[in-house]
């Protein structure tokens, strides 16, 4: 599992290597946001922790940028406990946040239950898959590709974040069905309390507009029932 460790303060940087090695990780640190976007199209990552305060840009700027080709997974730290920039952090597209100070087997601990969340694959099955001739998904609305862990508008592969990609499934599993923000935190989030109920709303409006994108229309799957929840008619 290759990780890349974006972080400026080398006290902390190092005491993280060492934790990720310790577990059997291979590690990249970079000091800076400009580096570990380089880093990042030089090789692929499989998981990414990602300072906020970096000295030139910021790494919620640092995530948009990855989530423009990527969809690996996400963990933010940072110095500040603000639900502005938890929120923003989430709505970008991270997938856990921790705030300094944080014990190392924290943080190692969070890294494993989001690649179990996401189903994230080995680097083994990354390459077997890799080694495939390529399928076309069947052109119906939508379409679960479960070994794949890959979901489909109409034929169209939607580029979506581990936890859209955990809220989409959801519906699909549970069609016309109204269904409450909380039972949709409880499905997507390991932790359910540390995030809001905008957090639902912000991801659900990321869903839709990737929809949109593989069929105009298709956005209208996920329907909103006031003061209730959400419904999935596709």
């Amino acid at each position: 599992m290759n990780v890349l460790l974006v972080e400026d303060e080398p006290a902390i940087a190092d005491t993280l290597v060492y934790a990720l090695k310790t577990e059997c990780f291979e590690v990249k640190h970079a000091l800076t946001g400009q580096e570990a976007l380089d880093a990042f199209s030089e090789k692929p990552f499989e998981f990414v922790i990602l300072d906020i305060g970096l000295p030139d840009m910021t790494g919620l700027d640092v995530c948009k940028k990855l989530r423009e080709e990527s969809t690996v997974p996400v963990l933010f730290l940072t110095a500040r406990d603000g639900e502005v920039d938890r929120i923003l952090g989430l709505e970008l597209g991270g997938d856990d946040y921790v705030t300094k100070p944080f014990s190392p087997r924290e943080i190692v601990a969070r890294i494993r239950a989001i690649l179990r969340r996401s189903g994230a694959p080995s680097a083994t099955a990354n390459a077997a898959h890799a080694a495939q001739q390529p399928q076309a998904a069947p052109a119906g609305p939508l379409y679960h590709d479960a070994s794949a862990m890959r979901i489909h508008c109409h034929g169209t592969e939607l580029d979506l974040t581990a936890h859209e990609y955990k809220l989409l499934l959801v519906f699909i599993k549970n069609p016309r069905r109204v269904l409450t923000r909380d039972q949709l935190l409880d499905h997507a989030w390991a932790d359910p309390g540390a995030v809001t109920d905008r957090t639902i709303d912000a991801h659900i409006k990321s869903i839709r507009a990737k929809l949109r994108i593989a069929k105009p229309g298709a956005e209208d799957f996920i329907q909103t029932r006031r003061g209730l929840g959400y419904l999935f008619v596709p």
